[in-house]
């Protein structure tokens, strides 16, 4: 037996090690934990001790919401709930401090207390048929072992000559059913003869006497791991406040209310509506945006206003939600950036959203588009010396929109409207008591907005004064609600997605080095072994090079989570290969990268310490080599690596602030400035694009660049490359509106699709054009040729006339049904070859939209286009297919999907196309349980476009735990297995999806 030995700091969830910690929850801690030893009698009996460690657990942390008891003979146990029905979540077993015959020590784990907790969690396996224990702890009160239930499920649980001997046990088929039988003849020479490792956490509150007194800041962080450790969110695996799987309900509901939004219900949908008349303010967003649109009679400005609605009602109102969405975006980042510049500075002058600074909507103009988008030197007036400390960030994110440029800008609003202060507020008067009454809408957002903590990153220490943690996950989650107000939009959970991407870029990553080396690496774990080999600055700089010439895609993109999610497994893959590095090829060799919770976590000193940047002072440190390397990884992947596409130009917004905020994460003051300058963010812009993924002019292989093209082309390029990275706004503008002219040029290329009724119309025309002049040179006619004549000309001139209206009408059709369409031959210049022929993405990757009829208009096309197309079918099976046409040869797509496509009739099509055209690498049916507030059959399905060696894997996880997909090193933790939805077939695969018939 190999033991493991973990601190409290290293066994944390490092997302979880990043969450501040409350005062008075961690002063209550210290006060119980000082007492806990001193009412232990130490000659009193086990009964005694496990009274007082009851108290203390209970005390601290579970009261009121856990049930502490015993079980059975098990000592101690923290139930999920608070319901004497509840299940086990963690069992305890304690020892008296001098029972040390029986406690385990961290030299020898095998004695009578491990005997004991291995047969309660056996009898609470097979006997209790739970499978939600967390932990698993031997305690006698002084030191602690704690075991992740994984390991006792993994070690002993599937061990089938253990269950086999228990059982036997159990069932008095062996010599004694006594338990120190099982002790003794089945537990213990079944740990002599163990050679796993068994890992566990260990501490030994002796060793933290000296501390309790103490309140020095640094004394207080040694006890802050252990708080979490025992706590609820440890010990029973709960999520917390910077969980990306977990909507703070609170900061929605108010942002909500704040904007003139409510979230309503209709037939089991979730979904956000304007205020009722009576409840709306006048002062909020909506409201107040939507009355200067109406003063200023803006509609006749925008130039298609049929795209926000059908009446002028509608379209003020989709116009108003637009422009407030970006305005609220645009807040939302700087509250982000000024938390980001007040934990790199610790002064409070670095603060700047509040409404000393900013007391009128022509302030926050100001602020956008005089500050943010101007260099520091460049600034002008009185803003130049009051935002001194507030960077250039070189971002579009700060430019005028062409909506704000046809509509109206945000310093039009009125600047004395009032809301209402929300019932549920979070804001507190003086007494403590919510705040009533009303204020104006920047006051409210200002003081709404400070009322939380909006540390981007968060940090191991104490906080003071009580504020829940908004990070960039938490916001992305409620984007992705606010963005789906019209169908009700289901963030996909952080665990789907870090999963997903775990699969599927390695698998690209193992391909890529394949084709570059010839190598011949099937596993991921094969790769690292080789370029572990060869490792030298040479290879690492040119590992880095592969690696970034991936190109994923998101063609139904949101919110932009996979993107985020696909950027920060990628730089986990470098970690993990030992090739993240700085500019130069040095590895960050003592810095280990890893994804947890859906973040990127960085750490040093064996995991006990986590990455924080501080600012140099004078010269460079290995501090600043890290936050550089992260920035310029980070902006390198989102450059080259990934894109995206969604139907929702409030999406494409969001999406593309999410990856900003990414790159926000790791800003770093640059040298040349004397570390006095953020390095300025790129622009990302380009990569994330308006338009209908599913409707295209042009086929991929069509041939749209001439020979007289091919310059005009790499022009197109390399405007595209330039745009990236110019700072210059007039630049930047000038080579946005040459990238615009191309792909309109390139878009009329070739096209006419009224050709043939043109021919037609010309044919009649020069007939018509011939009667006529032959009836003027003609002198002499009877009646009977004039009538002849007449009505000859009459049926050409109907003929003609219907011509030109069938034309008029399929030309409009045309426009109507290619107004949005989206052009994958030629919008991501990154995806095609030197000739400009379509190579294609390695992977695509995504949550796709299901059960929305938004598709009905476009059934013809589809019916010509998609061979997945028949009667009724959802828009996720065009996805499919799309997804398998727009990758490489050999390419990935993985797509989370309902799972009604297995066995329903209206998804036949798309089953055969599924198992004649494209490789099932795997599918893994998740059931219901995936999607909060949404009652949906899911199931993940990675494929490729071109045949493989390896076996499909099916995996049935309806009753099991998809959150528990991903441990560790996110590998799956249940056995594959064939379920009765998917029956073999003679075909290429092993395992196949049977199409049933008509």
């Amino acid at each position: 037996m190999v033991r493991r030995i973990l601190t409290p700091k290293q066994s944390l969830n490092k997302a979880y090690q990043k969450v501040t910690v409350f005062r008075d929850e961690f002063n209550l801690f210290r006060k119980n934990l000082s007492e806990l030893p001193t009412n232990i009698d130490h000659e009193e009996s086990e009964e005694n001790v496990k009274n007082h460690l009851k108290d203390f657990l209970s005390n601290t942390y579970y009261k009121d919401k856990h049930l502490l008891n015993t079980k059975n003979k098990t000592d101690l146990v923290i139930y999920l709930d608070k319901k004497q029905d509840s299940k086990a979540g963690v069992l305890i077993e304690v020892k008296r401090p001098a029972n040390k015959g029986e406690m385990i020590t961290q030299d020898d784990l095998n004695k009578k207390a491990l005997h004991e907790l291995i047969l309660y969690y056996l009898q609470e396996r097979i006997e209790g048929k739970n499978d939600e224990i967390k932990y698993l702890i031997a305690t006698n009160i002084y030191e602690w072992f704690i075991f992740d239930a994984v390991l006792f499920e993994n070690l002993f649980y599937k061990n089938t000559q253990l269950v086999k001997d228990y059982n036997n046990w159990k069932n008095d088929r062996k010599v004694s059913s006594r338990t120190d039988h099982f002790y003794n003849e089945i537990a213990k020479p079944f740990l002599d003869n163990l050679g796993s490792d068994i890992a566990f956490t260990h501490f030994d509150l002796n060793e933290y006497k000296k501390l309790l007194n103490k309140t020095d800041k640094e004394s207080e962080r040694k006890f802050i791991p252990l708080y979490k450790i025992l706590s609820p969110v440890h010990l029973l695996k709960q999520p917390f406040s910077n969980d990306s799987n977990s909507l703070d309900r609170n900061f929605y509901n108010e942002l909500l209310h704040i904007i003139g939004l409510e979230e309503v219900k209709i037939k089991n949908k979730k979904l956000i509506n304007r205020k009722r008349i009576e409840e709306r303010d006048p002062g909020s967003f909506i409201e107040n945006t939507m009355r200067i649109l109406k003063t200023d009679q803006a509609i006749d400005r925008i130039k298609e206003p049929g795209k926000y609605g059908d009446d002028v009602d509608d379209q003020l109102h989709h116009i108003a939600l637009e422009l407030s969405l970006t305005w609220i975006n645009r807040i939302l980042f700087l509250k982000l950036l000024e938390s980001q510049l007040f934990n790199y500075h610790k002064r409070d002058d670095y603060k700047f959203l509040n409404s000393k600074k900013i007391n009128d909507y022509d302030e926050l103009y100001k602020l956008f588009h005089q500050v943010l988008a101007v260099r520091l030197q460049e600034r002008e007036g009185s803003v130049k010396d009051k935002y001194a400390l507030v960077p250039y960030l070189n971002s579009s994110l700060f430019e005028i929109s062409d909506l704000e440029n046809q509509a109206i800008r945000i310093s039009q609003l009125d600047n004395n409207a009032a809301i209402k202060i929300s019932k549920a507020t979070v804001l507190k008067d003086k007494s403590g008591k919510k705040r009533i009454g009303t204020l104006t809408a920047l006051e409210y957002l200002f003081e709404f907005l400070e009322a939380y903590n909006f540390t981007s990153e968060g940090k191991e220490e104490i906080e003071e004064e009580k504020k829940t943690l908004i990070n960039a996950s938490v916001l992305g989650l409620i984007f992705e609600k606010i963005n789906g107000y019209k169908d009700g939009s289901y963030f996909t959970p952080g665990f789907i997605t870090m999963y997903m991407c775990h699969e599927t870029i390695r698998r690209a990553v193992v391909q890529k080095f394949n084709e570059k080396y010839e190598w011949q690496c099937e596993t991921f774990e094969d790769l690292k072994n080789h370029l572990a080999r060869k490792r030298n600055t040479k290879i690492i700089l040119e590992a880095n090079v592969v690696i970034n010439s991936l190109k994923i895609c998101d063609p139904a993109v949101g919110s932009g989570h996979f993107l985020v999610s696909a950027l920060n497994e990628i730089i986990a893959i470098k970690s993990e290969l030992g090739i993240l590095a700085d500019k130069s090829g040095v590895v960050l060799a003592t810095y280990d990268v890893k994804i947890e919770n859906d973040e990127l976590i960085i750490t040093y000193n064996h995991g006990e310490e986590l990455f924080e940047y501080h600012p140099p002072q004078k010269r460079a440190t290995i501090n600043q080599q890290v936050q550089e390397t992260l920035f310029r990884e980070k902006q390198t992947i989102i450059e080259n690596c990934l894109f995206g596409v969604d139907i929702n130009p409030n999406s494409v917004s969001i999406a593309r602030l999410r990856l900003w905020i990414e790159l926000l994460k790791n800003a770093y003051y640059t040298k040349e400035s004397n570390y006095t300058e953020l390095e300025t963010l790129p622009n990302i812009d380009i990569n994330i694009k308006e338009g209908n993924s599913l409707v295209s002019r042009f086929e991929l292989t069509e041939d749209i660049f001439t020979s007289a093209d091919k310059t005009a082309f790499e022009v197109y390029k390399m405007n595209v490359n330039l745009y990236k990275n110019e700072h210059n706004r007039e630049k930047r503008k000038q080579l946005k509106t040459a990238i615009d002219k191309t792909r309109e040029r390139i878009k009329g290329i070739g096209l006419n699709p009224v050709k043939e009724l043109d021919d037609k119309i010309s044919g009649l025309t020069e007939k018509l054009h011939d009667l006529n002049r032959t009836d003027m040179f003609e002198e002499q006619k009877n009646k009977a040729e004039t009538e002849k004549i007449e009505k000859k000309r009459s049926e050409l001139s109907t003929k003609l006339e219907k011509l030109i209206a069938e034309r008029n009408s399929k030309l409009e059709e045309y426009k109507t049904l290619y107004s949005n369409a989206f052009e994958w031959r030629f919008e991501f210049p990154e995806v095609l070859d030197e000739e400009g022929n379509y190579v294609g993405f390695n992977i695509v990757i995504g949550n796709p939209p299901y059960g929305s009829d938004y598709l009905s208009e476009f059934k013809n096309h589809f019916s010509i286009h998609y061979k997945v197309s028949q009667y009724k079918v959802d828009p996720f099976a065009f996805f499919i297919e799309l997804g398998s046409m727009i990758i490489k040869s050999y390419g990935f797509s993985c797509l989370i999907i309902p799972n009604t496509w297995f066995n329903t009739k209206t998804f036949f099509n798309l089953r055969l196309f599924i198992l004649d055209k494209l490789h099932i690498i795997k599918i893994i049916n998740l059931g219901k349980d995936v999607f909060d507030e949404a009652n949906i059959d899911t199931a993940i399905m990675l494929i490729s476009n071109s045949h493989q060696s390896e076996n499909s894997e099916i995996i049935n996880l309806i009753e099991s735990q998809p959150r528990d997909l991903i441990n560790d090193n996110q590998l799956i933790r249940f056995n594959v297995k064939q379920s009765a939805w998917l029956e073999n077939r003679d075909c290429v695969f092993d395992i196949h999806i049977n199409p049933l018939e008509k």
